[in-house]
């Protein structure tokens, strides 16, 4: 049964973001693999960020630590073994996991060149550190000649720098495209739109290709069952305003009630 939203689907946006980012990324470049041949790949690229409880995070690295956890224990008076004191207290650090970030990177075959990235965000990508090291990223793509397109379909965390204040609503897509530099294409989405379909741009000569994001999005939800992981009986894990909260208790309610 496909989501009750007509577009994005707020309920998702909390436990299951994670699962269903993942699949929502692998699902874009399917989808444009046959529309970018023969002259173009859609790839998978993937780097980590270590994500801390609380809404903590830190920059990537490329190399990381065993991650584990330490039990705690009841204080105790500290002890002496062979004069050297044992420790009055244990308890558990906090311990960041390693979470993955996956880019859809389209390259021309000849060259293997970088002509457009596509970045669906998470958490960690809007938040302290981690939304520095985006930004880092960012930077760099922008001072190439790649286009960059990308997707925020989440409603909490910083919002990509514009020289001008974004609209206020929940979700974007951003396509920068190389020759119109520092002039990003933006399209704003409301929880009651459906999400748009977008053009890819690729090198000079050749024309955009269209990536139908609700078409994306769909496919995901409908296939991995999102219908019987997520309880519309209770609120989402990230609250709506009180207005979008009535509108969407109405939605449920005639799903519901099979209308």
């Amino acid at each position: 049964m496909p989501s009750p939203f007509p577009g994005m689907d707020p309920y998702l946006e909390g436990t299951y973001w994670m699962a269903f980012h993942a699949q929502l990324i692998a699902e874009i470049a399917r989808q444009l693999a046959p529309k970018l041949r023969p002259r173009y790949l859609a790839l998978t690229s993937e780097r980590f960020v270590l994500d801390y409880p609380e809404d903590v995070a830190v920059a990537a690295s490329s190399i990381y630590p065993d991650v584990g956890l330490a039990g705690s224990q009841t204080p105790v008076a500290a002890r002496s073994q062979g004069g050297v004191a044992t420790a009055p207290l244990r308890l558990p650090t906090v311990i960041p996991s390693r979470v993955p970030h996956v880019t859809v990177e389209i390259r021309d075959v000849q060259n293997r060149q970088l002509v457009t990235a596509i970045e669906v965000f998470s958490p960690t990508n809007k938040h302290r550190d981690g939304f520095e090291e985006y930004l880092s990223k960012r930077e760099r793509l922008l001072l190439s000649t790649t286009h960059l397109m990308e997707i925020d379909l989440l409603r909490q965390g910083k919002r990509v720098p514009m020289q001008k204040p974004l609209p206020s609503v929940p979700y974007f897509v951003f396509v920068t495209r190389n020759e119109n530099k520092p002039i990003t294409d933006i399209w704003p989405r409301l929880i009651q739109d459906p999400l748009p379909s977008v053009p890819v741009p690729l090198l000079p000569g050749d024309a955009d290709v269209s990536l139908d994001l609700q078409h994306a999005f769909t496919t995901v939800y409908d296939l991995l069952s999102f219908d019987l992981t997520v309880d519309y009986s209770k609120p989402p894990k990230v609250p709506l305003p009180p207005e979008i909260a009535t509108w969407t208790e109405e939605l449920l309610k005639t799903r519901r009630n099979g209308f």
